[in-house]
């Protein structure tokens, strides 16, 4: 069950003194793996061989005799197709140990049902991929490699017309046997996806060169992601991005991607609220994005199912494209609340603390998302083009968000809003000055950066 009634309701911090206590709420919710005491090495094939068959084998055995970990060497293992994790199976690559998954499409087939940018479709397998599993885990100081830039990338020249028709397709309610998106149809694999999963853990690997999103829980409960570093400086390349899932930990990663470190999601538009099923119960702390075209956390643009009660404590940012996005558009619907934000560093960065409803895509409807009820609290940038800005709409304005000890050295346009009720600045410093509301200047039609 949701943990909402028992987070407290964000009013302003004025008759709450820790608004962060939610954090240990959920944390101390989320049921852990325990993967039993078995251990068996899997075998490195010859050089250039398919280590597939070997990896999957023993994943296959592990799980049918109750649970294990099955051990990846160090040593190049190249996989031609997506490995499939089952219930109890931990897999685990030790430090020097290379899982490299080739490109050849078909490899990915059968296509498996699951959400690309928030959308019901079925198309092609993630590299790694478990669906209705439980207690599984993917360990070790090995690395992991979608090889995404040079052969899954290109896609993205030719999907802007495929994509359009799955829209259409969840926004027209198609039945999801006629979405299949192969062949033609080429929508890139996500990298690593849980599906409809509980008690998931990811704890230490390298990630690198993702073809799309690099983890996706979708559908998840009790998912814990730490200690891990990202590498995929390519555009959709996302670090982390939960899904219409719960109970969620993501802490001492690092993200060193061209899109945003950790985005979090809940369906597209009507195929979102068709499903129904928010993100909530969620923190990220500790965490440091590397990178310098992407950015830290995002909520959306996906948001549809709505995303509750997230908390981010600790996020160092030397140089990125935004921080803080809230992000949406007026196709979207979805309601955004209870967001807690605290200990934020930055360097250079474009944007700050960013709310919109006007994100781009746009597809001409008229239900604007709901923000509402979030704390921002001791946030130290040295310089940005964009500090805060807030775009509601007149029929969904943005209302009872504080920022305090919010600390910005320089920036080009200190504070935007826009359709906002219920705005709380507490010591808010730009250049030395303290900044109020009366300094706000509106939100223009397009946000400036983006």
């Amino acid at each position: 069950m949701s943990l909402a009634a028992h987070i407290p309701l964000f009013v302003g911090c004025s008759e709450q003194r820790d608004p962060f206590k939610g954090v240990k709420i959920i944390i101390d919710s989320i049921q852990t793996v325990d993967i039993p005491d078995r251990r068996e090495e899997v075998a490195l094939p010859p050089d250039g061989k398919d280590a597939l068959p070997v990896i999957q084998e023993t994943i296959d055995s592990l799980h049918e005799a109750g649970g294990g970990t099955a051990v990846l060497i160090p040593g190049l293992w190249l996989a031609d197709g997506s490995v499939r994790l089952k219930s109890n199976v931990h897999l685990r690559l030790e430090e020097g140990a290379h899982l490299r998954f080739l490109p050849n499409p078909e490899s990915y087939l059968p296509p498996v049902l699951t959400r690309w940018e928030g959308t019901e479709v079925y198309t092609y397998s993630p590299m790694i991929f478990a669906d209705g599993q439980e207690n599984i885990a993917i360990t070790g100081f090995g690395t992991i490699d979608g090889q995404g830039e040079k052969y899954w990338l290109p896609w993205r020249k030719t999907q802007g017309p495929i994509k359009k028709i799955l829209r259409d397709m969840g926004r027209d309610g198609v039945s999801l046997e006629e979405r299949v998106f192969v062949g033609e149809r080429r929508l890139r694999p996500y990298f690593v996806q849980f599906r409809n999963c509980r008690r998931v853990l990811v704890d230490g690997p390298t990630f690198i060169d993702s073809p799309f999103w690099m983890i996706h829980p979708l559908y998840c409960e009790d998912v814990i992601i730490r200690n891990s570093k990202f590498i995929s400086r390519h555009i959709n390349s996302d670090g982390v991005d939960p899904d219409s899932s719960r109970r969620v930990l993501i802490e001492n990663c690092d993200f060193d991607v061209g899109d945003d470190g950790v985005s979090i999601k809940s369906g597209r538009d009507q195929d979102g609220w068709r499903v129904g099923k928010p993100s909530e119960d969620i923190v990220i702390r500790n965490c440091r994005y590397s990178g310098d075209t992407g950015g830290g956390v995002a909520i959306g643009s996906e948001m549809s199912g709505g995303v509750r009660n997230v908390y981010v404590d600790g996020y160092d940012l030397p140089k990125a494209s935004h921080t803080l996005f809230f992000k949406a558009n007026l196709d979207r619907g979805g309601l955004i609340e209870n967001i807690f934000i605290r200990n934020i560093q930055g360097g250079e960065v474009k944007s700050v603390l960013v709310f919109s409803n006007a994100y781009h895509s746009y597809r001409g409807g008229t239900y604007p998302p709901k923000f509402r009820d979030v704390l921002v609290d001791n946030v130290q940038v040295d310089r940005a083009k964009i500090g805060i800005s807030i775009q509601g709409h007149t029929e969904a304005p943005v209302e009872r968000i504080t920022i305090r000890d919010f600390t910005l050295r320089q920036a080009e346009y200190p504070l935007k809003v826009t359709e906002a009720r219920e705005i709380e600045l507490e010591r808010v410093r730009v250049a030395g000055s303290n900044l109020s509301l009366d300094d706000a200047i509106p939100v223009d039609s397009k946000l400036v950066g983006y």
